[in-house]
């Protein structure tokens, strides 16, 4: 399971305690905020997309969406998503548990400038019923990000 794998590679840093696991699913922005009884908006959700001939990972803050021109201008094509049944095979985690640890090699991850506003966000570790709480230091330490990036829209209104 992803899940096993984001708790070996979280315990190389000594933190896989902190993961939390759900009896309620979290696979979406509103049961992960609802799991955790916190605001939609520190939800880190992370989007998956094809960019050419890579997978790339942007992890937003629960409010915002793609800004289809942003996002062009950064990547240089339109936004197009992974497909549900591709998520597994090219990430390493299922939709619903898609998290930017412990993914395969190759998968450039991004992280929006929409997460800056906390301190703590709440990503997903590999499986639909849990979450960890980082600061957005933490957050780019073990995430490895390959640059902040500014995609999103609707978060800063």
């Amino acid at each position: 399971m992803a899940i096993d794998k984001v708790k070996a590679y979280f315990k190389e840093f000594g933190i896989e305690n902190r993961i939390q696991e759900f009896e309620v699913s979290s696979a979406t922005v509103a049961l992960a905020a609802q799991a955790l009884n916190c605001e939609e908006c520190r939800i880190a959700k992370t989007l998956s997309f094809h960019v050419n001939d890579k997978v790339v990972l942007i992890v937003a803050a629960g409010d915002a969406k793609i800004d289809n021109p942003k996002y062009k201008a950064q990547f240089a094509c339109k936004a197009k998503m992974l497909a549900f049944e591709e998520a597994e095979s090219l990430i390493g985690h299922a939709v619903g548990g898609v998290c930017p640890f412990a993914v395969k090699e190759g998968v450039e991850v991004y992280l929006d400038e929409s997460l800056k506003r906390f301190e703590t966000v709440f990503p997903a570790c590999g499986s639909s019923n849990c979450a960890i709480e980082l600061t957005i230091a933490e957050l780019e330490t073990y995430a490895k990000p390959l640059s902040w990036v500014n995609v999103c829209k609707n978060w800063d209104l």
